[in-house]
């Protein structure tokens, strides 16, 4: 099936939520790459005050990310979601009218927090609406992500032309949209019972060992998943030469977000008609750690001569052409991953260990890509082998955990699920619309 049709057979709760993350992106990425340029240049800011202030903003999301899967958990994910579009829309307001660094530390802060309310909420309303049809839903979401992390910059670019205070007020009205939209259109779901406090439901995810070797396997998914933005960047950068570094990054984002809209629905659709999942997920982590041998092995091979257009795109094919395979393994391991992070949750504490997993795998993100940078600085520039064989080690290692767990029957097993999707009712009735 193909990804029209794959869109009208999921529940109409899920599609709302699919539109939501694609406008969600094309919002926050109209911004946020031109942040730190309005930092430096419009605030003048220091350098490292533009780091402390983009670092706070990943650390509030990152790191609170557990306290919005809670949240969605016992306050219900469909308010949730509403109250994290809000705060977003005021954090970004306030980088609109805000000219101090303290009132740009609470956008970033307010910006950073509201990921973490929205984010995992609306993992887990997926996981439970979209039910036997999970993976196809989140491969849709991967898509849908995508495509608004490729128009937002786009957006973007006409928009700080007339200003950076403009653009923040239309990511800010975006957000405020949205949040709109959630409170007349998403339906309430019933919120399960809870015993006990948040310490238990916390307990009960963190004593799931199950669950944690799984997480342990795949902490390595986002940290090679990040390394488009870091390693193949400096790659690109290095291949490409005096003036066509831009143009060499901007083509590697490109590229890779075409392949992912382009394939996602294909290769899960494939990797779905079997239905243990652990193999799918085991080899796209493989293939994830196999793109990163591909630079090094053939920037020996491309000679480096002259300046010209032909001559870049040669060099630089071989990055892009890495991307694109990490790209693919992407598409492989990640929509099954979210499937089988709601498998293990049920439908009690979703949201809570969709925050559990982000937030183990964004400290492990972190962490991996300082090593990344380290062993860089030490070993001979970004095309040199041993950074490489670091992510590509990480890659098989996953891989061969993945294997493992599957071997022992460690993984959540199929829930009714069928190779192709079939229509799902959309019980989206006006009850429901609370």
């Amino acid at each position: 099936m193909n990804g029209i049709d794959t869109f009208r057979a999921l529940p109409g709760a899920v599609r709302l939520l699919l539109v939501n993350h694609l406008v969600g992106h094309i919002g926050f990425y109209l911004l946020v790459p031109f942040l730190a340029d309005y930092l430096l240049d419009d605030l003048a800011l220091s350098a490292a005050v533009v780091g402390i202030v983009l670092g706070v903003r990943n650390l509030s999301q990152q790191g609170l990310f557990l306290v919005g899967g809670s949240a969605a958990d016992r306050l219900g994910a469909r308010g949730v979601i509403m109250v994290g579009l809000a705060i977003r829309a005021l954090g970004f307001s306030l980088f609109a009218v805000g000219g101090s660094l303290p009132v740009v530390l609470a956008a970033s802060v307010l910006t950073g927090f509201a990921g973490a309310l929205f984010n995992p909420a609306v993992r887990a309303f997926i996981a439970r609406d979209s039910g036997a049809h999970s993976a196809q839903a989140f491969a849709l979401f991967n898509v849908f992500g995508n495509a608004g992390s490729a128009i937002g910059p786009v957006l973007g670019t006409v928009l700080t032309a007339a200003g950076f205070r403009i653009s923040a007020l239309v990511a800010a009205a975006i957000f405020a949209v949205l949040a709109v939209v959630q409170w007349l259109l998403l339906p309430a779901r019933p919120v399960p019972a809870h015993e006990g406090g948040v310490g238990t439901d916390f307990a009960t995810v963190f004593t799931d060992r199950r669950f944690w070797a799984f997480t342990l396997a795949l902490m390595p998914m986002f940290a090679l998943q990040s390394q488009i933005y870091f390693l193949f960047t400096l790659q690109a950068q290095d291949r490409a030469g005096p003036g066509h570094g831009p143009a060499a990054v901007a083509a590697l984002f490109v590229v890779e977000t075409i392949a992912v809209v382009a394939l996602q629905v294909r290769v899960t659709t494939v990797l779905a008609r079997r239905p243990q999942r652990g193999p799918a997920m085991a080899l796209g982590m493989a293939v994830m750690g196999a793109a990163f041998l591909l630079p090094p092995a053939v920037a020996g091979v491309v000679p480096f001569e002259g300046n010209s257009v032909v001559g870049t795109v040669i060099r630089i094919a071989p990055v892009v052409a890495a991307a694109v395979l990490l790209a693919i393994g992407v598409t492989a391991v990640q929509p099954f991953v979210n499937e089988a992070i709601g498998r293990f949750a049920g439908t009690r504490l979703t949201g809570t260990y969709f925050g559990a997993f982000y937030l183990a795998s964004g400290i492990f993100t972190v962490v991996a890509t300082s090593i990344t940078g380290a062993v860089l600085d030490h070993t001979g520039g970004p095309l040199s082998w041993p950074p490489s064989l670091l992510c590509a080690a990480a890659g098989v290692l996953s891989a061969l955990a993945l294997l493992r767990l599957h071997r022992r029957n460690l993984l959540p097993g199929p829930a009714a699920i069928r190779p192709e999707l079939a229509p799902v009712a959309d019980d989206n009735t006006p009850s429901e619309r609370r």
